[in-house]
């Protein structure tokens, strides 16, 4: 009999980052190394799980911006071009370090990666990474989720309901045409939960998503399996629970598995160790240092002296720490199953997608240990939030309070000194397009085409990525440039229709820098009636 049940929930995401105004544009990076060390590997992970007919299943929430960015045939051609570059500079580092027995080995692993990525993105999946992930959402292995339009933090707007519709409705739509079915799952971006949100997400046909472990244990009132099963919001909406435990296992920064020292050190890398002269063909301009993707040392410890990373005794701790992750779960189960008046104990386990093989190399690995492992256990069985509600439709009925994953448990990561000046820009976009909405509702040709390009800027603007950066200070100039681009493309489009003039030419060259969303409706910021 099964102890317990675990749900994998891996949100994917990444901000619109796409800049075809240049040659190439070092934030586009983020989606091709993303592409090559979390999405390509994991397609792999399961695909070998498959033919060695491992059972394995999880919830993956892709982020319409990701969806957009997967789809796209300038970013597709300029991801395999980089490729290409990576494996040259794969080569050339294949050849330095041919007598260096620590980094021969390192060098080669690179070159295989990277030429395995370009074979399995060109050839066996033509591009198409969104078809891959469709198929195994077809077979019933991956519980396909959706997320907000641009990932916006949707308590910010709660008192802009016109503009928590546009976020849902430009997802539900992005996700209806990447996958030819409506999603029945919605990733809150940041686990950003406010009462009152499963309204407009229930409106839309959407039926669970996963909040904070805070948020669900001041809901109102108290749930009472704690975060061990979901709780039901009164208009029949799911908010699966957080688990804690679970999610720290793998997540914390001091503590998590991915800080273990025998792991590969992300921030040690050839692009600030090497002469410029010898990597300038690699990184952006030929002078701006980066990471390459090329990194031979191990955590280590928290000073600068590392040792070489050594792929065999990181694959040892990969199973030592799946065992780990196991054995906690079933004793944490059966503790929790005194409580649970005969029910089976439900872990939901979520995390960023790009955790996995992008900031901790191994985890990829860790995933497919995982489920390799737990398939000759019968104390634990994974399931999708889907199948756990078709097999568990009776919940306890609550409303989860206001809360997040972020630093502090609420919103204080995107709403403070270093960012709270974006709001006041974004709140006039609202209510400016929300004016224009009601001023033009059944507009159609140019002036339609001007009012939908208008709608895409206002959900560009509310993307939570960019006031994340500004706080982080990492990338921060291209965060305000991102915020500053969609104020001032939507005020001159508001001025445009104010003055009833239109600018073809600069709207068809906007249309087609932020080709994002075609089929959004700008109607979706009418006030609702």
């Amino acid at each position: 009999m099964d102890s317990g049940y675990v749900a994998l929930v891996l949100n994917a995401h990444l901000p619109f980052v796409r800049q075809p105004d240049y040659p190439s544009f070092l934030e586009e990076r983020w989606l091709f190394e993303s592409l090559s060390e979390t999405y390509l590997p994991l397609l792999r992970v399961f695909a070998r799980l498959e033919a060695d007919k491992v059972p394995w299943k999880l919830n993956l929430a892709v982020s319409p911006t990701l969806e957009a960015m997967l789809g796209d045939s300038l970013l597709q051609q300029r991801y395999v071009d980089w490729l290409d570059a990576q494996i040259e500079l794969a080569e050339k580092e294949v050849a330095r370090c041919a007598d260096d027995d620590a980094f021969r080995p390192l060098a080669a692993m690179y070159h295989e990666l990277y030429t395995k990525n370009r074979e399995d993105f060109s050839v066996l999946y033509g591009g198409n990474i969104i078809g891959a992930l469709d198929f195994y959402f077809k077979k019933g292995r991956i519980d396909l989720m959706t997320s907000g339009a641009t990932s916006a933090f949707m308590p910010i707007y709660r008192d802009y309901p016109e503009a928590i519709a546009a976020q849902i409705e430009a997802a539900v739509v992005s996700f209806r045409a990447a996958f030819g079915r409506s999603p029945s799952g919605f990733w809150m971006p940041q686990l950003g939960w406010y009462p009152g949100v499963e309204e407009p997400l229930s409106a839309y046909g959407l039926q669970y998503s996963v909040v904070s472990t805070r948020g669900a244990l001041l809901g109102d009132p108290t749930p009472r399996s704690g975060s061990y099963a979901p709780v039901a919001c009164p208009n029949g909406f799911t908010a699966f629970i957080r688990d804690v435990a679970a999610t720290e296992a793998v997540w914390s920064e001091t503590s998590g598995f991915p800080a273990d020292p025998v792991y590969r050190d992300f921030y040690r890398d050839i692009g600030f160790d090497l002469p410029l002269d010898y990597i300038g063909p690699y990184v952006e301009q030929q002078q701006i240092r980066t990471f390459t993707g090329f990194k031979y040392w191990a955590i280590t410890g928290p000073g600068d002296q590392k040792v070489p990373y050594d792929a065999e005794r990181a694959s040892l701790r990969v199973e030592d720490h799946v065992e780990r992750f196991l054995r906690d779960r079933v004793l944490q189960a059966k503790a929790a199953a005194k409580h649970m008046g005969g029910r089976t104990p439900l872990m939901v386990a979520p995390y960023d997608a790009e955790l996995f093989g992008h900031w901790w190399y191994e985890g990829p690995q860790w995933i497919e240990t995982l489920f390799r492992l737990a398939h000759h256990t019968d104390e634990i069985q994974f399931v999708t939030l889907s199948e756990y509600m078709r097999t568990s439709p009776e919940n306890f009925e609550s409303v989860p309070e206001f809360a997040s994953w972020g630093d502090g448990g609420y919103g204080g990561v995107w709403l403070e000194k270093s960012n709270d000046w974006i709001y006041r820009h974004v709140f006039k976009m609202i209510e400016r397009m929300t004016e224009l909405a009601e001023r033009f509702p059944n507009e159609s040709g140019l002036r339609e085409r001007v009012l939908n390009q208008a709608a895409r800027e206002v959900l560009l603007a509310q993307a939570s990525d960019w006031p994340f950066l500004l706080r982080a200070g990492k990338s921060g100039s291209f965060a305000r440039k991102q915020i500053e681009d969609a104020v001032t493309n939507f005020n001159r489009i508001y001025e445009m229709l104010c003055a009833n003039t239109v600018g073809t030419e600069w709207l068809t060259r906007l249309e087609k820098r932020n080709n994002i969303f075609p089929s959004i409706n700008y109607r979706v910021f009418r006030r609702k009636r």
